[in-house]
């Protein structure tokens, strides 16, 4: 940038104040792993959206209030349960909210201290050490996968209102046998 007419004739001399002789080309996104149009979808692709890490944040909030009952951690809840709070919040395109880990943990049924004994018995065969991100991704993206449109599309007093009568339907069970 030049210095102004201002500025004393010293600083008017620096070249600290001078433009440069060359002003670089635009960039435009050439690379070669560049996404051309938008980004892909898919089974186990993910969700993107912004500020997803913050989901982390809210999940621990809910640590003290999960029931994960015997075979599945906490953290198997967390992660198990994270990837369905960021796919409802990136339907929406925002950053994921309170609601969003509300509606995953009670569909499973994490918040309630004595959910039906069939879903516990499908929570432990899904859920069971998906803490281990390095190991078991494929099997955290199959939870994600199973819900349905219809239930991340709810409000929470939708889901509130119907879960545990129509668990299977809330989760996609029902429609993944």
């Amino acid at each position: 940038m030049a210095a102004p007419r201002s500025a004393p004739a010293g600083l008017r001399a620096s070249s600290h104040y001078r433009s440069p002789d060359v002003v670089p080309d635009g960039w435009a996104p050439d690379r070669p792993a560049e996404i051309d149009g938008l980004q892909p979808v898919g089974r186990r692709l993910g969700s993107q959206g912004p500020d997803q890490g913050f989901a982390l944040r809210v999940a621990g909030r809910f640590r003290d209030r999960l029931h994960p009952g015997e075979g599945v951690s906490v953290d198997d809840a967390i992660r198990g349960c994270l990837g369905i709070a960021l796919r409802r919040a990136s339907m929406a395109s925002r950053a994921p909210v309170v609601h969003d880990l509300t509606i995953a943990f009670t569909i499973w049924g994490f918040l309630d201290p004595n959910p039906p004994a069939e879903l516990v018995v499908e929570r432990r065969r899904l859920f069971a050490g998906v803490a281990d991100v390095n190991h078991h991704y494929t099997e955290a993206r199959v939870i994600v996968d199973l819900v349905p449109d219809s239930t991340l599309e709810a409000s929470v007093a939708q889901v509130v209102s119907v879960y545990p009568a129509q668990w299977r339907q809330l989760t996609g069970i029902a429609g993944s046998r």
